[in-house]
């Protein structure tokens, strides 16, 4: 089906081209979302009147955009998940998750907006898109822990297996002090 894009899509093409695309793309997603219209004479001859006012409306859209990236882009949010003492997740941190986290610091953001670079299934610290406009793209960092002491220390640089080393390997020095101050009580025992 040929439709003329009414706004740039992504890997498809810019405002006003016309493009071929599956029947199926433009039923379900293009033509009810007001991202495309059939490509008719008559809707072509219409969409060139309607143009310049397109153009306008994208431009403006695209500045109030760049003004929410610019206060969005590098801020991390703290999302709280239960997980394993190896830092696996139990579930995952979905778009919904990093929408819900943004919307309580006070951004507006929707979870179609959010792209996860890939699937997050650990703790730690993970960068996640936002796409503002087709053309605008902030990218904030979701800081996945299993309480809020824990994101602190997440923030500071240190991950969740180097804490979890240190403290078995400060397990580990106390047992071994109490077995010395248990054998040497022993010694003591033994030289009376």
């Amino acid at each position: 089906m040929q439709v003329i894009l009414l706004e740039r899509v992504a890997k498809l093409g810019q405002m006003g081209e016309v493009v071929k695309v599956k029947d199926g793309y433009a039923r379900n997603f293009l033509l009810p979302q007001g991202k495309a219209l059939r490509a008719s004479e008559d809707n072509i001859k219409g969409f060139e009147t309607r143009k310049a006012q397109l153009q306008a409306q994208n431009l403006e859209t695209k500045k109030e955009a760049d003004a929410v990236a610019a206060k969005l882009d590098g801020q991390i949010f703290v999302v709280i998940r239960s997980a394993s003492d190896a830092g696996a997740l139990y579930g995952s941190v979905t778009t919904r998750d990093a929408a819900d986290a943004a919307t309580a610091a006070g951004y507006t953001v929707d979870r179609k907006q959010v792209v996860l670079i890939r699937p997050i299934k650990d703790l730690g610290l993970h960068d996640v898109s936002v796409v503002l406009h087709p053309e605008v793209t902030a990218t904030v960092t979701l800081n996945v822990a299993r309480s809020v002491e824990e994101a602190t220390l997440q923030a500071s640089g240190k991950s969740i297996q180097e804490l979890a080393a240190e403290a078995e390997a400060a397990a580990n020095f106390e047992i071994a002090e109490l077995f010395d101050d248990i054998g040497a009580a022993g010694q003591d025992d033994d030289l009376r």
